[in-house]
């Protein structure tokens, strides 16, 4: 497997560093919108929602492999406006989705994760400057 690495040792898509508590509270805000909203799993997936101006909150994986799987969507987020953040583990995001493992989730529906959204979009938008 080859991976695409930065200085800092983190994939090249990794525009900024997420705090633990930040990464925690958009994993709780996935598993919370997976009950009672709506999420959608997947590169593809998560891709069209950006697109189509239906993502509220994006979720990518830092450890994906190989990196271009997942390159684009920092991007197209910053192009739509989307917030995005970063959690370290693709398995672990896969299991607050309700699958084995996921490179990005979107949140498309907050359902009882509204407050945490927006607090997490407060957060990155600090980081990411």
């Amino acid at each position: 497997m080859r991976e695409v690495f930065t200085m800092a040792g983190k994939a090249a898509y990794v525009k900024f560093d997420v705090p633990e508590d930040v990464q925690n509270m958009a994993l709780n805000a996935v598993e919370v919108a997976r009950q009672s909203g709506k999420i959608r799993k997947g590169t593809n997936e998560v891709t069209k929602a950006i697109e189509r101006m239906e993502a509220k909150l994006v979720i990518i994986a830092s450890d994906v492999t190989p990196p271009e799987v997942v390159a684009h969507i920092p991007l197209l987020c910053d192009e739509k406006k989307v917030p995005y953040v970063y959690v370290n583990s693709r398995e672990e995001l896969g299991k607050r989705a309700g699958v084995q493992s996921a490179a990005s989730v979107a949140i498309t529906e907050a359902g009882k994760a509204e407050e945490d959204i927006k607090k997490i979009s407060e957060e990155v938008s600090k980081l990411n400057k």
